[in-house]
């Protein structure tokens, strides 16, 4: 039986990289290479493959994009998403630029981002003094390099071994106080204003489309948002959200990790869909 009612379609929303894409250093391949899983290229960055996820993981998607809502949610950039080749790419609806950019058939939303920028107001230090912190008073030999997203947030690309203990508590509290936050992802580094979050955009999409039931699916501190509002949520064994432990009653985790685990995020989802797995809370069971 499915757990969800016909009356409405299924919604998924689900995060990128390091979720459902990766690179090939995060891949976290383990045994003999002749029992690596078969390959697609999802990204092509500067005429070479940049990312990746297993054959097995496209055909699911292939699948779940015929069957629900599917909406890819990204921290990249408009630029950077438009280099991936998902199934249904450019159909529908998709979050970028960690949920300042709402794009509907490849398209930017002029009325979400004239919220965007209501709700940004006079609670949110500018982006300039954000920039000027990272780059002046606040500077750190570990970061190497420092970006503007759209004119949106900053990332920097980061020294990790270098960095010192203390200097993320000092900056998010420094963030915090002018209302931004921070995600430190592998090797960079996000400052975000706080109303611009990825699930305020995948809460909007889903009243546009009517939708019922939410899946979604994420790995790091931006994506906890989403799983939180999620009705089935489920993670990889790896990334920010691993390392701290994250779990809630209707979150699934996986058993693998890398890009074993996206190919394992979509079979779940597509049993989801399917009805033949139903969630049970505290643990998900296969009927």
């Amino acid at each position: 039986m499915s757990v969800h009612s016909s009356a409405a379609p299924v919604m998924v929303a689900s995060d990128l990289d390091r979720t459902l894409i990766y690179s090939a250093n995060s891949m976290a391949l383990v045994g003999s290479d002749h029992l690596a899983p078969r390959m697609v290229v999802a990204e092509v960055y500067d005429a070479a493959p940049l990312s990746f996820m297993t054959r097995a993981a496209e055909e699911l998607l292939e699948g779940i994009v015929g069957r629900s809502v599917f909406v890819p949610v990204t921290t990249r950039t408009r630029a950077q998403f438009s280099r991936v080749r998902l199934p249904g790419f450019g159909q529908g609806y998709a979050v970028t630029t960690n949920g300042a950019v709402l794009l509907h058939d490849g398209e930017p939303d002029r009325d979400w981002s004239r919220h965007i920028e209501r709700s940004l107001g006079a609670d949110c230090a500018p982006l300039d003094a954000v920039l000027g912190h990272l780059q002046g008073s606040g500077a750190i030999p570990a970061i190497l390099r420092v970006r503007t997203a759209e004119d949106v947030f900053v990332y920097s690309i980061v020294d990790r071994e270098a960095m010192p203990e203390a200097y993320l508590d000092e900056l998010g509290a420094w963030c915090n106080a002018r209302g931004w936050t921070i995600s430190l992802q592998g090797r960079k580094l996000y400052c975000v204003p706080a109303p611009i979050t990825k699930e305020a955009a995948v809460d909007e999409v889903r009243r546009r489309t009517g939708s019922g039931l939410l899946v979604a699916a994420g790995d790091s501190r931006l994506d906890a948002g989403i799983l939180e509002l999620a009705d089935i949520a489920i993670r990889p064994a790896h990334g920010e959200l691993d390392t701290d432990g994250f779990s809630r009653p209707h979150l699934a985790v996986t058993s693998a990790s890398g890009v074993l685990a996206g190919e394992e995020i979509l079979r779940f989802v597509s049993g989801i869909l399917a009805g033949t797995l139903v969630p049970r809370s505290p643990a998900f069971v296969a009927e």
